[in-house]
């Protein structure tokens, strides 16, 4: 229904489709009158397509993403007076190298930014630059390394230095020192930040207690909490919520569980998303794999007040150490370095995983005839639907790889998906029917499964875009020279 496609209106319901198991009438039931379902043919598809973020769009999921986009962009597709009319796709990206290439093979569509580029290149309409100065401070880069020492000692007395330092402004100017007090870890992987939560409830708390003696305020954390994959949906906005929380605490707030967070250690979760105005300080444990990711990341601090950006590199990794000895041309220029990004829609192993997917919505999404979980068994390989599915996937390999090769690729695997489906769909007696998903009547039998129900196959379909990296084990065996 989302494309428009719908058969009926139900006064009570809304919308509805040949896939919905709805009745068509229903009776009275307390406030709720009797009412009937109207037969309303299909509805205009969507005009505006708006992709927020489009700088995520990259990698793996960028490369399931402009392969499900072939469907919907064929679904949203409508003729009027003999002319094809297409939705308009509106993005708003930040960090981005090579647009065109990339808005090209998601959504085959040529790059018109707006606003155009003007004559000054310090306005750019939706912002205007302006210099440093103590009315409107910015962000301060800061690196350390120290060759021969280990990446958590030093990281041990960075978040010791930052939170007892912080400590000593707030007891000398109060809420004004509130931008400092709440310490972002930022780590490239899980098991960097895993390591790191355990020392920041041992090493770090002991230490703070005795920073008394070195001239600074000793100072007692409660408040830690981590932004990773490891937190459910539901833990996180309150994780948010404490963190707009200002460095205040008293006995009310500790009573109502209002303590701001002293540590928020946290993986690349936090560069998107996270708009708290009041962070400044953020402690970076090596230098991240990519240039646009760090600038996303360490963009979180010092949106209203001054930021300090602390990076710590590890010595024993040459990209860290040449991240370092260049350090200060790197920061000055660092937008010039952002990497490329990498969408490849139409790859042998992104078509394996994701082309049935594509092929089955382009197929029942297209009109009533194939529409029904039952119809998946009255597929028929001269139907039009089929037909013009089959030629839109094709056609768009085509467009957006440039390659013949690729093309014929794409429509012998769609051929051999389509000949499995017309053989499960002639298979199918006995009373039994085939749908797109199996049921519990004892009848149905599922032709589309899931990744976790059987070895992936031709018909398996994906759950999640982002669930594309299988973590792999390895397990190294020392051999003998002799062998």
């Amino acid at each position: 229904m989302l494309f428009g496609r719908v058969n009926g209106y139900c006064p009570r319901h809304g919308y509805r489709s040949p896939d919905l198991e709805d009745a068509d009438r229903h009776p009275r039931k307390k406030k709720f009158p009797a009412v009937q379902t109207q037969a309303i043919g299909p509805l205009r598809p969507p005009d505006l397509i708006i992709q927020d973020e489009l700088h995520l769009i990259s990698g793996p999921l960028g490369t399931l993403v402009g392969l499900y986009e072939t469907a919907v962009d064929q679904l949203c597709t409508w003729e009027l007076n003999g002319q094809t009319v297409r939705p308009k796709v509106i993005a708003s990206t930040a960090t981005i190298r090579r647009a065109q290439t990339q808005v090209n093979s998601l959504f085959l569509r040529q790059v018109k930014i707006f606003p155009p580029s003007g004559i000054d290149a310090d306005d750019n309409f939706f912002a205007r630059k302006k210099e440093s100065s103590d009315a409107s401070p910015g962000r301060l880069y800061l690196g350390l390394c120290a060759p021969g020492a280990r990446l958590k000692t030093l990281l041990i007395r960075a978040y010791v230095a930052y939170l007892a330092a912080a400590q000593t402004l707030y007891e000398t100017y109060g809420a004004a020192a509130d931008p400092w007090m709440t310490l972002i870890g930022y780590f490239n992987s899980m098991r960097e930040l895993g390591g790191m939560r355990r020392v920041v409830d041992d090493a770090v708390r002991t230490r703070l207690y005795r920073m008394d003696k070195r001239g600074l305020a000793k100072r007692a954390i409660w408040g830690v909490e981590e932004l990773t994959s490891r937190k459910s949906a539901a833990d996180i906005p309150q994780i948010l919520d404490r963190l707009e929380a200002p460095f205040a605490p008293n006995k009310e707030q500790k009573k109502k569980g209002k303590r701001p967070l002293d540590v928020v250690l946290a993986t690349n979760m936090i560069s998107v998303g996270v708009d708290v105005g009041r962070l400044g300080l953020m402690v970076v444990a090596s230098q991240p794999k990519a240039t646009a990711e760090y600038i996303q990341a360490t963009s979180r601090v010092g949106r209203r007040f001054p930021g300090l950006v602390c990076t710590v590199y590890n010595w024993a990794r040459p990209r860290d150490l040449s991240h370092y000895e260049r350090f200060e041309h790197y920061h000055a220029t660092f937008y010039q370095q952002v990497e490329a990004l990498s969408v490849t829609p139409f790859s042998p192993r992104a078509l394996d995983r994701g082309l049935t997917g594509v092929l089955a919505a382009a197929i029942r999404l297209q009109g009533e005839d194939f529409n029904a979980n039952e119809a998946a068994g009255k597929i028929d390989r001269n139907h039009e639907f089929v037909q013009t599915a089959l030629a839109g996937i094709s056609r768009r390999a085509a467009l957006v790889t440039g390659s013949n090769q690729v093309e014929d690729l794409v429509r012998q695997m769609l051929k051999k998906r389509l000949d499995e489906w017309l053989s499960q769909a002639e298979a199918t007696t006995g009373g039994a029917i085939l749908g797109y998903t199996s049921k519990k009547d004892g009848r149905t039998r599922g032709l589309l499964k899931k990744p976790e129900e059987e070895p992936f196959n031709l018909f398996t379909c994906l759950n999640s875009l982002r669930d594309v990296e299988p973590n792999v084990t390895l397990i190294l065996q020392e051999q003998g020279m002799d062998e």
